[in-house]
C-alpha cells in the first residue's frame, strides 16, 4: 500500500516539476525577449519584471517538490551516518515527521494567505496580473511535499529510510 502511494505521489511531484521546468524556459525566453527588445528596438517586455517574478514563485515551489522526494535537497549527513543504523532511523523519522509538520503549516498558511489576497483583490504593481492564483498554486506545489514527507517518514520507521 505504501508503494502504490509513493508511486502515485511520485507521479503528481514529477508533472509539477514539469511545471517547474517550464516557469524556467519561460523566465529564459522573457528574459531574452526583454533584452533584446530594450536593446535593439527600444521596446522592453511592459511588466517583465511582474511576470518574472511570477514565473520564479512557480519554478522554485514546483521544483523543490521532486526535489524533497527524490532526496537531492540540501542535507548535513556527516553527523548521522556515524551513528548505529537504528539510532539513523529513529532520527530520520524524527526529521521526516518535523518535515510533515513544517510543510503542513507551510500550505495551511500559503493557501490562507492566498485567500486573503483573493478577497482582496491584490494584483502585481504593473500589469495587473492578480497574485491569489499563483499564491494558491504555491500552495498546491508545496503539498505535494507532505504527503512525501510522511511516506518518507513511514518508510524510516519500517527501518526503509536509514541509509
Amino acid at each position: 500500500m505504501l508503494e502504490r502511494f509513493k508511486r502515485f505521489n511520485e507521479a503528481i511531484a514529477g508533472g509539477v516539476e514539469s511545471l517547474g521546468f517550464a516557469a524556467i524556459v519561460f523566465m529564459v525566453a522573457l528574459t531574452c525577449a526583454d533584452v533584446l527588445g530594450a536593446k535593439l528596438f527600444f521596446l522592453p517586455v511592459p511588466g517583465s519584471l511582474d511576470m518574472m517574478m511570477l514565473a520564479q514563485l512557480i519554478a522554485v515551489s514546483f521544483a523543490a517538490a521532486a526535489a524533497l522526494l527524490r532526496d537531492r535537497h540540501v542535507a548535513v549527513e556527516f553527523f548521522v551516518m556515524r551513528l548505529p543504523r537504528r539510532a539513523r532511523a529513529v532520527t530520520d523519522l524524527a526529521v521526516q515527521l518535523l518535515c510533515l509538520a513544517l510543510f503542513a503549516i507551510i500550505v495551511w498558511q500559503l493557501v490562507r494567505h492566498g485567500y486573503h489576497l483573493q478577497t482582496g483583490r491584490e494584483v502585481t504593481p504593473t500589469t495587473q496580473i492578480p497574485l491569489a492564483p499563483v499564491r494558491l498554486r504555491r500552495g498546491r506545489g508545496d503539498g505535494v511535499r507532505v504527503p512525501g514527507a510522511g511516506a518518507s517518514g513511514a518508510g524510516s520507521a519500517a527501518g526503509r529510510g536509514a541509509r
